[in-house]
């Protein structure tokens, strides 16, 4: 989780403590992980698939910005 957060703040110069939702795919696609946090602390979600793989948006300066309906079928695994 720290690394992430250290990602997003030096990569991306986002706030990583924004509130913001911030989800990240695997290199070779089959996994997500997301990291947020809720002013108490930070909360991590990791998604692994057993066969195929997520499909990603293509990035603008290595960022994607994504529906709460697009996010929801990544969750189930579409």
């Amino acid at each position: 989780m720290n690394s992430l957060s250290l990602l997003v703040q030096e990569k991306f110069n986002r706030d990583p403590h924004s509130g913001d939702l911030f989800v990240f795919r695997g290199a070779r696609g089959d996994k997500i992980k997301a990291i947020w946090f809720d002013d108490i602390g930070h909360v991590a979600y990791l998604k692994r698939l057993e066969r195929g793989m997520f499909i990603w948006p293509q990035p603008v300066d290595g960022v994607i910005s994504i529906s709460s309906a697009q996010l929801g079928l990544f969750i189930v695994g579409y």
